[in-house]
């Protein structure tokens, strides 16, 4: 009872003297103080065997406890070098299911999706419902952990929670989206702040859509890195080749073989790890070195063309993402021809992608110049995260657009939400009206590739087909994929 929080009690005795008199408070204090003090110690009891000697299966924690579980977890962290992350679970438009299936089916699908979390952690990890359609996880200290392997453990936890519920007859359909935030021993927090940051990264997961993961830093920097030391630093790792692409496929649903690779930066640090490109792009951006970047995805993109046709594989094209900068460069297109001719490759084996915001806003002559001359030379162009921008349909057209990507938050669920095919069907008849093809991205469940090859989309890419790889694993795993669609069964005309 020495602590700040006890103070708070001083006001009160005060007034307490007040009303009843010095015997009347001696009697409060002495029913008060002892109850509270055995309270407390109860608290850090529970909490001190939670983390030493777990019960033998998970079970859902009240919030005092989860709050000071938080706290010893972050000492835990800090004191022996170890690393933990705290994820935030909500259920995908709560209120719509409460209006469409009634409050009391909802509360019996919420504990079935409480249930569901406890299976997917382990007996040492802390678990709470923090309100009616929300949860929180907090992985218990461990040596190694990533962003990398925070995001898979969140794309586990959606596929477990996302399968359809059975409740008193009806079926609910579920998506949840999912916010974390990841610490070490060197970062400086209290619990509070850690599960508000994690808080913060669900908010930004519910702006994308649906069924979206988002994970934010443990503290936002005050002063953006753009000092020198910074920039030099990613100067010196864009010619040193830790920043490297990584390939992600991208696959027919006609045939199931591969259409193509997207090349995906990922920053190798020597001692960081695998460093994703929102943690990066703004210091490339901050030492304007967004043109290197392209050019580093592009040969390196051209590079494994050549290993895999050596290889004796057939990838079609690599996709590399331009933005503003690189568009905007007078040069780009004798750059491309001379990459092109360097790696002995046609025009049409590269894919630009370019955002749908950088074609509704361009007020650049140079680049709608550029992105002309490179339909011209015969790339291929996409035009990426299709519908969130404001590009007329006419741009489609303009720029010769070969292929749309449908964004992921109108794929999000499209095997469960007749909203979303909806949506999906306007997009697919329009480009079936333009002649262009379709790609649908973020597809991370067997039932959206089904529902998207249903639908007619042309070629998905995502999680549920393949995360992004460094190029020696793609020679393991595009064997693997032709050895699986060859067992398939085909349908008239050839199509499996």
């Amino acid at each position: 009872m020495t602590s700040p929080p006890a103070l708070a009690f001083i006001p009160a005795l005060g007034l307490a003297m007040i009303w009843f008199g010095l015997k009347g408070v001696t009697l409060v204090l002495f029913s008060i103080i002892p109850a509270l003090y055995l309270y407390q110690s109860h608290l850090r009891r529970s909490v001190h065997r939670l983390l030493t000697a777990p019960d033998p299966e998970p079970v859902m924690r009240g919030y005092d406890i989860f709050e000071e579980g938080i706290e010893q977890v972050i000492s835990h962290v800090a004191s022996k070098d170890l690393k933990s992350s705290l994820f935030c679970v909500e259920i995908d438009n709560f209120q719509d299911l409460c209006d469409q299936y009634g409050r009391s089916t909802m509360q019996k699908t919420v504990k079935s999706i409480g249930e569901r979390l406890l299976a997917s952690v382990r007996d040492i990890d802390l678990v709470c419902q923090r309100n009616d359609a929300q949860f929180a996880v907090c992985i218990a200290p461990v040596r190694y952990l990533n962003t990398v392997l925070c995001r898979d453990m969140a794309d586990r936890f959606q596929q477990t929670l996302q399968e359809t519920i059975h409740i008193d007859g009806e079926r609910v359909p579920m998506s949840v989206s999912i916010g974390f935030c990841l610490i070490s021993s060197a970062a400086e927090v209290t619990a509070a702040a850690w599960l508000e940051r994690s808080v913060s990264a669900l908010a930004k997961a519910r702006e994308q859509g649906p069924s979206a993961i988002e994970r934010l830093p443990v503290k936002p920097p005050a002063v953006p890195p753009s000092s020198p030391d910074r920039r030099e630093e990613i100067r010196q790792a864009l010619r040193s080749g830790q920043i490297q692409p990584w390939f992600q496929p991208q696959i027919s649903t006609h045939t199931g073989e591969i259409s193509g690779f997207e090349a995906l930066a990922r920053w190798v640090h020597p001692t960081k790890g695998i460093i994703l490109p929102s943690d990066f792009l703004p210091l490339v951006d901050q030492a304007d070195l967004f043109e290197q970047l392209a050019e580093t995805m592009m040969r390196g993109g051209f590079a494994a063309l050549k290993a895999w046709d050596n290889a004796g594989f057939d990838v079609p094209a690599i996709a590399v993402n331009f933005s503003g900068p690189e568009l905007s460069n007078p040069a780009l297109i004798e750059k491309i021809k001379w990459e092109l001719d360097h790696f002995d490759l046609n025009p049409d084996r590269l894919v630009i992608e370019i955002l749908e915001t950088v074609v509704s806003n361009v007020d650049d002559d140079i680049i709608t110049k550029n992105i002309h001359q490179l339909e011209q030379l015969g790339c291929r162009i996409d035009l990426d995260d299709f519908g969130t921008g404001q590009a007329s349909i006419g741009a489609i057209h303009q720029f010769g657009v070969t292929r749309i990507k449908i964004d992921r938050s109108f794929v999000a669920r499209a095997d469960r939400c007749s909203k979303q095919k909806q949506v999906i069907n306007a997009i697919l008849a329009m480009a079936e009206h333009f002649g262009v093809e379709t790609l649908a991205e973020g597809v991370e469940t067997v039932g959206e590739h089904t529902a998207l090859a249903q639908l007619g989309c042309d070629h998905v890419q995502g999680f549920g087909i393949a995360s992004a790889m460094p190029f020696e694993q793609t020679l393991q795993w595009i064997p693997q994929n032709t050895a699986k669609i060859q067992h398939l069964p085909k349908l008239v005309g050839g199509i499996r």
